[in-house]
């Protein structure tokens, strides 16, 4: 089964369009013209199969990540994974722009830094998913995103794509250094219990519907359970298998509200061979039966 077409079934999932220029999508959009020209669109539930950086840089609402509500403030910047729904209130008072790029700007995730910039700011379910910056960093990424809109012009240029990418590893850099996130104590590539933390988000966003056990990402990455542990305590103040059980959960929520799928699909979907315990496991974490959830 795709369990991808199934979701689409029920809810908007936009995609980049593509160009003559090879593998690489990028979009830069004023944000009053997108709230202008996408009717309703932005208002209710969708997601999207690339990245997106939101950057409020005036404006005061409410925006929608995956069950949650968080607040808009001048100088937010949101950063939305593949696969997330989110929507935005209807008030269109905003000043700022969005920034979409595909898979391949974050593709290399052998190198600590770039797994530290895809599972740290972004396909982090476990955190807000929104910084906050100074208006002095606000001036240095408005240089960046200005050189990014004019190169997106020079498609004929020598090394167009690499180009485009150090501009969007350059933006995310800046933003890993010096802005807020919203609440929770920054991570740190130095700390070793931070980067094992990162990497286990990793694991766990590739392999949750297949591995829910704490001593199968210990495997995966060749530590100790113990270590493991210790290093997401440190890192987060939860326990590797809270998450674990938090992301199923996340995932299950979403395919409840947003898909047609009956109960048993999912739970086949997220790994659960007998239904009756997925049920069993969805009221444990919840509260309340996955039917009840929908309802």
């Amino acid at each position: 089964m795709n369990n991808q077409d199934e979701i689409k079934q029920t809810y908007k999932r936009f995609q980049l369009e593509e160009n003559d220029y090879g593998n690489i999508e990028l979009e830069y959009i004023n944000m009053c013209d997108f709230f202008k020209d996408s009717l309703i669109e932005p208002f209710i539930g969708h997601t999207h199969s690339y990245y997106q950086i939101i950057w409020f840089k005036k404006g005061s609402g409410v925006h929608y990540v995956d069950f949650n509500e968080y607040p808009i403030v001048d100088n937010t910047l949101f950063f939305i994974s593949p696969g997330q729904i989110h929507f935005f209130e209807r008030n269109t008072n905003f000043e700022g722009v969005l920034i979409h790029f595909n898979e391949c700007f974050l593709a290399d995730e052998q190198s600590s830094e770039n797994i530290f910039l895809k599972y740290n700011m972004f396909n982090a379910f476990d955190t807000v998913p929104y910084y906050t910056v100074s208006d002095e960093v606000a001036m240095n990424l408005q240089y960046i995103s200005d050189q990014l809109k004019d190169e997106m012009h020079n498609e004929h240029a020598f090394a167009y794509h690499d180009y485009l990418k150090y501009l969007i590893k350059i933006f995310l850099i800046n933003i890993q250094r010096n802005a807020q996130r919203g609440t929770g104590t920054p991570l740190c590539i130095n700390n070793s219990a931070n980067r094992i933390f990162v990497r286990f988000r990793q694991l766990l966003e590739h392999n949750y519907r297949e591995c829910h056990t704490v001593k199968e990402y210990a495997q995966f990455m060749n530590i100790s359970t113990k270590t493991l542990t210790n290093s997401i305590v440190e890192s987060s103040r939860s326990t590797p298998l809270k998450l674990i059980n938090e992301r199923i959960i996340l995932e299950a929520k979403r395919y409840l509200l947003y898909s047609s799928l009956k109960v048993k699909e999912i739970s086949y979907l997220l790994g659960f061979e007998d239904p009756s315990y997925f049920v069993k496991f969805f009221k444990r974490n919840t509260g309340s039966l996955p039917i009840e959830f929908r309802n």
